[in-house]
């Protein structure tokens, strides 16, 4: 029996308004779908030479799912490979000012609908993949701690103060 693996990374993000007609995703949203629990995300703005990473988190940190799909394929060598892909939307207005896209976050009275392989119906499906309410959601700036894939740990959700240097500041 050949190595069992799975992976779920940031690069096999979907975009939930192509997914239906993607080859590579339409099958996986008819009936390969599933969610993926987190508690919060990240996503880091650009300003000017250094990149802030922010946690996003929903309810102050209740936990969530994301929108997924899952996928199963052999390598090269005959080996199975379980993947899947988060699916992203439309920025709401919590998430614009950081980022253009954000990760679809089911609403709870949609998970077990989600789940359900039995239910193909591609269009009502799609409906669930929309922005999630910006008034359940928060964003804060957090140490760049985060971007050390070693750094696991409940630091890394911390918020921190932005250092700010006032243009001013450069001439005095």
């Amino acid at each position: 029996m050949g190595e069992r693996r799975f992976r779920c990374c940031r690069d096999d993000n979907a975009r939930s308004e192509t997914a239906a007609t993607k080859p590579v995703f339409r099958d996986a949203l008819k009936s390969r779908r599933c969610i993926v629990p987190a508690d919060g995300f990240y996503e880091w703005a650009r300003t000017r030479a250094v990149k802030q990473p922010y946690c996003f988190e929903v309810n102050d940190g209740e936990l969530f799912a994301f929108a997924g799909l899952w996928e199963r394929w052999k390598d090269p060598s005959g080996n199975w490979i379980k993947s899947c892909s988060i699916l992203t939307t439309t920025p709401n207005a919590v998430t614009s000012a950081v980022h253009d896209r954000m990760p679809v976050i089911l609403n709870p009275e949609d998970y077990d609908l989600w789940l359900d392989p039995g239910f193909t119906d591609v269009t009502v499906v799609s409906e669930m993949l929309k922005p999630y309410d910006a008034r359940l959601m928060r964003c804060y700036p957090v140490s760049t701690r985060v971007n050390q894939a070693l750094n696991d740990d409940e630091e890394c959700a911390k918020p921190v103060e932005i250092e700010r240097h006032p243009q001013g500041q450069l001439f005095t």
